[in-house]
């Protein structure tokens, strides 16, 4: 892109970053497709100064994935907002000198090449260490940077498929289901922000760095929970079971005359109100209903008897009348209607950065803002020449 740029990445410079708790960090950036960006730009939202560098050519692979706004990957833009660009072929020498003296200046240096890459460039964390004592320095990977799979290749659908995720979601009767996003994924640029920020805690008490290691493997086990539950309790994997709670009853999606409602009950009392909620007040006293335990082991009686009456009816009318009861329970909605509830609005929580309409930040912090404009994702090499002056040799 050049300066006559008219798209929306060319405008990224358009409003300035807001300051932040983590203002002042110099973060350099060499994490690519989605998970690492993610998880700096998280540092990006919250006032850090994210340095992107990417690889001659085109760059970030993403820059080059669908869907399109104009000449802009959203994918690329989504997960690349507030950061500066410069590209740098760190086999260079003259680029290799810039790219050092960035780390003497830098707090944080995040990557996500496969284990071993870094090194084989002499740029491990011990290298850098002795450059940067302070250096809090971040790898995310797919499954770690030891172990037997430490070098195996993984994309998100990889780490979903062998942590046992995708055998647990779905239908009794249909087959295993990738989630419906990139979970593995963002669940290591959650984790590898989590690992930077507490690194930068600890560096304020011990005056040195860290290599902080994720995994996108350790992050999606460490989000299992039921099915991890099941398998400490029996030994066995947790079947598909659909919509439904395997320990809570009633927890699922129902039918209703028109749509579907989620409805949850925790406990015996929330159960009690949505049974006279719907006019079935009989059924906290049914004895396949009287308590969780009994329901869970006549859920599809249960299911059958709760549908039974709220077919009678569109979604609408019992939103309300058990929502009026006290009880959980929400409309199902496509991502659209989700983005169009005045709750997303109150929470500034679609915002434009670079003149592209996204998710915003779910940081709320007292004391700083969340301006609803923001800056971009930038263009390839947007910042080179200021960021070579900057850093020169």
């Amino acid at each position: 892109m050049n300066a006559a740029d008219t798209s929306p990445a060319a405008s990224s410079s358009a409003a300035t970053p807001a300051a932040g708790p983590l203002s002042g960090l110099l973060v350099i950036d060499l994490t690519h497709v989605l998970n690492g960006p993610f998880g700096t730009m998280m540092l990006a939202d919250l006032g850090a100064r994210v340095i992107k560098v990417e690889p001659p050519g085109h760059g970030d692979d993403t820059r080059e994935y669908g869907p399109f706004l104009g000449d802009t990957s959203l994918y690329f833009a989504f997960v690349n907002r507030g950061k500066e660009s410069i590209v740098l072929d760190l086999k260079a020498d003259a680029d290799r000198a810039v790219f050092l003296n960035m780390v003497r200046r830098a707090d944080v240096l995040a990557e996500n090449y496969r284990p071993g890459v870094m090194a084989r460039l002499g740029f491990s964390y011990e290298e850098l260490a002795k450059v940067n004592p302070r250096l809090v320095y971040a790898s995310s990977s797919g499954f770690g940077q030891n172990g037997p799979l430490a070098t195996y290749p993984a994309y998100d659908t990889i780490i979903q498929a062998m942590s046992g995720l995708m055998s647990m979601t779905g239908f009794p009767d249909g087959p295993p289901t990738r989630v419906g996003t990139s979970l593995s994924d963002l669940l290591g640029g959650l984790h590898l922000f989590a690992g930077i920020t507490s690194a930068l805690y600890a560096r304020e008490k011990t005056g040195k760095g860290t290599h902080v290691d994720v995994s996108m493997f350790d992050s999606t086990l460490a989000f299992l929970e039921h099915g991890a539950m099941e398998v400490t309790a029996t030994g066995h994997a947790l079947e598909r079971i659909g919509n439904r709670h395997p320990f809570l009853a009633p927890f699922d999606l129902f039918e209703c005359a028109d749509g579907h409602v989620a409805i949850c009950c925790g406990n015996d009392h929330l159960f009690h109100a949505l049974s006279a909620a719907i006019g079935r007040p009989e059924l906290a006293d049914d004895a396949r209903f009287r308590d969780n335990s009994a329901r869970i082991a006549h859920v599809d009686a249960l299911k059958s008897e709760l549908e039974t009456e709220l077919k009678r009816q569109p979604a609408a009318h019992w939103l309300q009348c058990i929502h009026a009861a006290g009880v959980p329970v929400g409309p199902l909605l496509n991502v659209a209607q989700a983005f169009a509830e005045p709750q997303i609005k109150a929470r500034n929580m679609q915002i434009e950065a670079g003149g592209i309409t996204m998710p915003g930040t779910p940081f709320k912090m007292a004391g700083y803002a969340d301006p609803h404009i923001r800056p971009g994702a930038p263009a390839l090499n947007a910042h080179n020449a200021s960021l070579r002056q900057e850093f020169m040799v």
